[in-house]
């Protein structure tokens, strides 16, 4: 029987040097694995406690992906991380990112914002919370 063990988000960038410095800078992720092992890159492996990104160089992949290079910038995919303080993180965040939902406390008992990489890929931080 399969079983899915993972998933990582890899998004395909514009400029990797960009995202790379927006994901560290900003959202606080460290570097992993990189292709080739020296500047320029066409693929970063981006962490952060137990969470993993791949940023990989758009028109790199195109040759993996016919047609990516002619793909929107962002696509249609859109992340969602559950973290806890949520709060906090906003407080860092919130100064240095493109904000697409301001900090809020949805019906449905998440505690959550959103903003958008330099590609426009969505990325909505969420935290469990009690609603009255």
């Amino acid at each position: 029987m399969t079983r899915f063990q993972s998933v990582t988000p890899n998004l395909l960038v514009r400029d990797v040097k960009k995202s790379t410095a927006f994901y560290h800078d900003v959202l606080g992720f460290t570097m992993g694995e990189t292709v080739p092992d020296h500047e320029p890159f066409v693929f970063v492996w981006m962490k952060r406690d137990e969470v993993s990104v791949f940023l990989n160089d758009i028109n790199a992949a195109a040759a993996e992906y016919a047609g990516a290079a002619s793909l929107p910038q962002g696509g249609t995919a859109a992340m969602f991380f559950i973290i806890s303080d949520v709060d906090g993180y906003h407080a860092t965040v919130a100064p240095r990112a493109k904000m697409i939902m301001p900090l809020k406390t949805q019906f449905y008992g998440m505690r959550e914002f959103a903003v958008a990489d330099p590609d426009g890929h969505i990325i909505t931080f969420a935290e469990r919370v009690s609603v009255a």
